[in-house]
């Protein structure tokens, strides 16, 4: 007996070595250390006006065509013509479904693929929580510049639509989400043509005006138009992800960007559940709310299966070099301890949604009065899936939770499957880490899959190098905001990403980008 314990003693101390050894030799990427300066844009007053002028039209969209209120997509279209001359003279221009934006810049170089910069200028409903300060014409971009917020706000410190400029930023509904980026987009093509150096590539960019409500009748027709035009594109750049600053992420002191090579899936399936109705004072032994409530119940229990797709893999490839020891172990280990890894990652809620397809209980309706048995319960069961699912799979998946009950399952909104994943070892993306580390020396930056959905998707057949990215760095209390109260983008944040643009769109075709 107690030399079977040894043998096993001695068995478990050769596999720990064997554990150590696979980690101090899995391939995790360096961080890279870069003592260059960070690239600093001068504040420009003109730059900041003409956005903030753009965040005062209230261009909200609605899913209901028959509410939709086009004069202010009509105001904004104006607008941009009257803010950007010089690429309304240079540029071609047009309009796909009467508000579908895009430009064409002619490069030099016909036989070279194009590139396509997405945004869209619809923005989300500004909400009705209070407004602190509600003086109008706030232009103030040289205010000391206040620290980014630490909580989530409750109140907005300028009108949702002032377009502010105070504090060192640019307060309103649509700073982050998106028209910053599209704004971001024409200032840097406008630069290009003051700087006289075209391009060798076309450089397109396509503005959508209701990604905030599926995007059919903007990106779907841009890119159906792109189609029969028989365009394909070397890249295209769209919004996803971010970068997260130093401490967002557990286990890494360091910021990191999170370039999106693919997206997940989207599909809502409405769940109708059949019962015996009637008064309350004389209830079945089982009621349709009771029936909805076991099958809510499997759903949330028993998840779509979690794994670490090739993507996530080489996510944590990238950062695990900057992970506790313990973390690098049972990442460069997976064949023994992924079972470990994936119950660590499944506990948090943002981490979950990286591993697996997730279930998000929305939506219920039963009875209409408080002693009335309804005959039939209805809830909506959201799911976002992952690349490797399908949407067959996950209908198959809440076949089986509803099994035993009398149930009709709907598909409600517009179902989806995961994007393509877009490979991180080509120019493109290159191109993107060489832009980054310009204004951010020292950061990590890996490919990532983005758990919201985006215009992107839609063009994915015009394209196999799609990447979502906006380059701005922002905590979690700022990305809240996006959807929520007292929206802002910093001034720095902004004119860096201008910078950003422009050096991907003046340098793509001029030099061999290096990520060292």
């Amino acid at each position: 007996m107690k030399k079977l314990l040894l043998v096993l003693l001695l068995l478990l101390i050769v596999i720990f070595i064997g554990l150590v050894i696979n980690t101090l030799l899995f391939p995790f990427a360096k961080t890279k250390k870069n003592d260059a300066q960070a690239f600093q844009p001068m504040n420009n007053d003109s730059i900041l006006s003409r956005l903030a002028g753009g965040i005062k039209i209230p261009s909200v969209s609605n899913g209901d065509p028959n509410l939709f209120v086009y004069a202010p997509f009509d105001n904004f279209k104006q607008y941009i013509a009257a803010s950007y001359p010089l690429i309304h003279q240079q540029l071609e221009i047009y309009t796909v479904h009467s508000y579908g934006l895009v430009f064409k810049l002619k490069g030099s170089n016909s036989n070279l693929l194009p590139l396509l910069f997405l945004s869209h200028y619809d923005v989300v409903p500004p909400g009705s929580a209070e407004i602190k300060n509600k003086s109008e014409h706030v232009f103030r971009p040289s205010d000391k510049p206040l620290p980014p917020v630490s909580t989530i706000a409750e109140d907005w410190d300028y009108a949702p639509f002032s377009g502010a400029v105070a504090d060192g930023r640019i307060y309103g509904r649509g700073t982050l989400d998106m028209k910053g980026m599209l704004f971001s987009l024409l200032e840097a093509t406008q630069k290009i043509l003051r700087d006289e150096q075209r391009p060798q590539r076309d450089i397109y960019l396509a503005f959508g005006f209701d990604e905030e409500v599926g995007g059919e009748l903007g990106a779907s027709k841009i890119a159906a138009d792109f189609k029969r035009k028989g365009l394909r594109f070397e890249a295209v750049y769209d919004e996803g992800g971010l970068i997260l600053e130093k401490g967002s992420v557990n286990g890494i002191h360091s910021d990191v960007a999170l370039i999106g090579c693919a997206e997940k899936g989207f599909l809502s399936l409405k769940l109708k559940v059949k019962g015996l109705g009637g008064h309350s004072s004389m209830p079945p032994s089982e009621t349709a709310i009771g029936k909805a409530a076991v099958i809510m119940q499997r759903l949330e229990e028993q998840q779509m299966k979690p794994m670490i797709s090739p993507l996530i893999q080489r996510f944590f490839q990238q950062i695990g070099g900057s992970m506790p020891f313990i973390s690098r172990l049972a990442i460069a280990n997976r064949w023994l301890m992924e079972p470990m890894l994936l119950a660590q990652l499944t506990k948090n809620h943002s981490t979950n949604a990286l591993v697996r397809t997730t279930t998000a209980l929305t939506m219920m309706k039963g009875s209409d009065a408080p002693n009335v048995l309804s005959p039939e319960v209805e809830f909506v069961v959201n799911f976002r899936l992952l690349p490797e699912n399908t949407i067959q799979e996950v209908q198959a998946h809440v076949k089986k939770a509803t099994a035993g009950f009398d149930v009709e399952i709907e598909q409600v909104d517009n179902a989806r499957e995961a994007s393509n994943v877009s490979p991180s070892d080509t120019k493109a993306y290159q191109m993107m880490e060489a832009s980054i580390r310009k204004l951010y020396p020292d950061l990590i930056v890996t490919p990532y899959l983005t758990v919201g959905g985006t215009d992107a998707i839609k063009y994915q057949e015009l394209s196999k190098n799609i990447y979502r990215f906006m380059p701005i760095k922002i905590n979690h209390s700022e990305q809240q905001s996006m959807h929520s109260t007292n929206e802002y983008i910093s001034i720095e944040n902004y004119m860096k990403m201008i910078a950003y643009f422009y050096y991907i769109m003046r340098n793509y075709d001029d030099q061999i980008p290096s990520s060292k």
